[in-house]
C-alpha cells in the first residue's frame, strides 16, 4: 500500500513555512511562529494566528521563532510547528503517516539534520527526505540542475541567503551568509532608534522594508509614516522615514551578501564560471523580493542577475517537482531516513 500514501514538500524557513502537495501545489504559506502558554507549557497558536500576537502577549504568553538562521533553535516548538503543517494538510483521520520533503541550509551540520529529521518523524512523518535549499531553489527556478553545466542560485531567505553552483545534480560549490530577511529588518529597527531616537518592532521594521526598501539609492521622495515608543519620554511619537534612509540601513546586510557571492566565484572552477557568465546568476527567496537587489549586485559583480519567478516560493515548488519525479532525482539530490 505504499504506492499509496500521502507525499508532502514542506519549506520549512525562519522567517515562513509553505507546504506543497503533488498535484495540487502550494497549500499553504504561514509564518514560522509558535505562541505558547508559559503557565500550562501548551502550544496555543502556530503560524498566522500565531504571529499576530506578536508584540501584544501578557506574561503568561510567550511567542517563538522555533528556527534560528535556518536550523532548529527549539526542538519541541519546531515538532509542534510541523504537527501542526502536517495536520492541516492531511487531516486528523489521514489514511497513514505521510512521506515528508523538508528543505535544509546547505550548511547545515549532521546533529542539525537529524534533528530536523527527528522532528519531522515525531511529528507524524513515515520516511523523511531532506534536501538542500539551494538545489530545490534551483529545481523549483526551472533550472535543469541535471546538465552539465554551470547554474549559480542565491536563495536569500528568512535567516541564511546560500549562494551555491550547481553542476550534474549536485553542488560544487557553495557559501552560506547568516544574513536574511530577518537581519534586514533588524537592520531597519537598529537604524530608526539610533537616528530618531524610536523605538519599533520587527514586524513595523518588515513593512518600511516592504513598502519603500530598495538596495540601491534612488531619485525618489517616497516616505513611511513609522508610529514608534519615543525612547527619551516614553511616550507614542510618529516620524517620517525617506526611501534612501532604509537604504543606508541595510549597507552592512547587503555587503555580507556580496562577499558571500564574490566567495563562491572565486572558488568556481573556470568551465563553470564561464557558464555562469553566459547564462547569469538567479536570485530567489523572500530576500530576492528587496526592490534593485539584482541591479546592486550586476553593479558590483559584474555578472548578469535575474530574479527567478516568484522567488518566495521556488524552494518549496522544487520539493514538488522532485516529489513528481523521485526516481529522476533518487541518486543525486536527497537523503533519506
Amino acid at each position: 500500500m505504499e504506492f499509496l500514501r500521502q507525499r508532502i514538500g514542506i519549506d520549512l524557513g525562519t522567517a515562513n513555512t509553505l507546504v506543497f502537495v503533488p498535484g495540487k501545489g502550494v497549500v499553504t504559506s504561514e509564518p514560522s511562529v509558535v505562541a505558547v502558554s508559559t503557565a500550562q507549557n501548551e502550544v496555543l497558536a502556530v503560524g498566522d494566528e500565531a504571529k499576530a500576537m506578536i508584540g501584544r502577549t501578557p506574561e503568561d504568553i510567550t511567542v517563538f521563532r522555533p528556527l534560528k538562521d535556518g536550523v532548529i533553535a527549539d526542538f519541541r516548538i519546531t515538532e509542534a510547528m510541523l504537527k501542526y503543517f502536517i495536520t492541516k494538510v492531511c487531516g486528523r483521520l489521514r489514511f497513514g503517516r505521510p512521506d515528508v520533503m523538508i528543505s535544509i541550509p546547505a550548511g547545515i551540520t549532521s546533529t542539525e539534520r537529524r534533528a530536523v529529521i527527528d522532528a519531522a518523524v515525531k511529528a507524524g512523518a513515515k520516511e523523511v527526505y531532506i534536501v538542500k535549499e539551494p538545489v530545490l531553489a534551483a529545481v523549483g527556478a526551472g533550472i535543469p540542475i541535471h546538465d552539465a553545466h554551470g547554474n549559480m542560485i542565491i536563495d536569500i531567505g528568512g535567516g541564511t541567503s546560500e549562494v551555491a553552483v550547481i553542476s550534474l545534480g549536485s553542488i560544487v560549490v557553495c557559501h552560506s551568509a547568516r544574513v536574511g530577511g530577518d537581519k534586514f529588518d533588524s537592520a531597519i529597527a537598529d537604524y530608526i532608534k539610533r537616528k530618531y531616537s524610536l523605538a519599533i518592532g520587527d514586524r513595523t521594521a518588515e513593512e518600511m522594508k516592504k513598502a519603500i526598501g530598495s538596495a540601491l539609492i534612488q531619485q525618489t521622495k517616497e516616505v513611511y509614516e513609522v508610529h514608534g515608543r519615543d525612547l527619551m519620554g516614553g511616550m507614542p511619537r510618529t516620524v517620517s522615514v525617506h526611501a534612501n534612509e532604509v537604504t543606508e540601513a541595510l549597507q552592512d546586510e547587503l555587503r555580507e551578501i556580496i562577499h558571500a557571492i564574490k566567495k563562491v566565484l572565486r572558488e568556481t572552477p573556470p568551465e563553470l564560471a564561464s557558464d555562469i557568465m553566459d547564462k547569469g546568476m538567479i536570485l530567489s527567496g523572500g530576500g530576492a523580493l528587496l526592490r534593485n537587489l539584482d541591479q546592486l549586485i550586476i553593479q558590483t559583480i559584474g555578472v548578469p542577475c535575474y530574479p527567478a519567478d516568484d522567488p518566495l516560493r521556488c524552494v518549496v515548488r522544487g520539493t514538488g517537482e522532485i516529489l513528481d519525479n523521485l526516481d529522476q532525482y533518487k541518486r543525486t539530490v536527497f537523503s533519506k531516513k
